[in-house]
């Protein structure tokens, strides 16, 4: 995927060709190839048209985007469903496409994604600059959809029938958070640390985003582990733990397996 809505504005007619014709290309391979049994295409929150209200998308409301990246990735939802009832269904493969809230986690190295550009401004000793700092977004560490990814596979593999739909996996609706919010929450866990608002101009993202979990919830019976607090926690501790030399394979499991033990609870 070219995951990135700034990359998109940058170079437009490369992510169209990696988001749309690369979901083509996935599917005529995995339909025509019979070990394949269960696909999932995991897309993007944004493939919603986002009307900037105050509502939680369903995986039923209408796929749109203003921005390429968005764009593409709601047409990838559409060449999904296309391949399911033209080719998937009639080979008994089962194909979902899911759809997580905005992936935070250690290990994030991405350019113009919040995170990593504030832990990249932390370690440098200078402030995080910071161009829309009231957007509102469905924060969830990686681990949460994840956990949602390999559940619903094992799903499809063992009913594809019933299982072949779009899935939302994000977080409760506290924390679905502001971004000053995450960014005060960080200064608080790493001393002598800032950010400032980035005066210059910049191209339209959305302002307001929710996803509406029901579905995910009363049907995989998945629910979310971590709540954001515990999410930026974990990756300030994965990150500091990372700049002292520590075994990273080891941190990660160690990680994982608290998340599993959590999630039991």
């Amino acid at each position: 995927a070219q995951p990135l809505v700034r990359a998109s504005y940058d170079s437009p007619l490369e992510t169209y060709e990696t988001n749309v014709m690369g979901t083509a290309n996935l599917l005529q391979a995995s339909c025509t190839n019979p070990s394949v049994k269960a696909v999932i295409n995991i897309t993007t929150d944004k493939c919603y048209e986002n009307l900037e209200l105050d509502i939680a998308y369903k995986e039923t409301d209408k796929m749109g985007g203003s921005d390429p990246y968005s764009s593409s990735k709601a047409c990838s939802e559409l060449v999904t469903s296309a391949y399911r009832q033209s080719f998937f269904q009639q080979n008994k493969i089962g194909i979902a496409s899911a759809r997580a809230g905005n992936v935070i986690g250690g290990g994030d190295w991405a350019e113009d994604r919040l995170i990593p550009d504030i832990l990249r401004a932390f370690k440098a000793r200078k402030p995080v600059i910071i161009r829309n700092p009231k957007a509102t977004r469905p924060w969830q560490h990686v681990l949460e959809p994840l956990s949602g990814y390999l559940l619903l596979a094992e799903k499809l593999f063992n009913e594809p029938d019933k299982y072949s739909e779009g899935w939302n996996f994000g977080p409760y609706v506290n924390d679905v958070k502001q971004v000053d919010w995450i960014l005060n929450y960080m200064v608080e866990l790493w001393p002598n640390s800032n950010w400032k608002l980035d005066s210059s101009p910049n191209p339209h993202e959305a302002n307001l985003l929710k996803l509406d979990i029901s579905k995910a919830e009363s049907q995989l019976r998945w629910y979310p582990t971590w709540s954001l607090e515990t999410s930026l926690k974990k990756i300030v501790q994965w990150q500091k733990s990372y700049e002292s030399g520590a075994n990273m394979h080891d941190i990660c499991l160690k990680e994982i397996n608290q998340f599993i033990k959590d999630s039991k609870k």
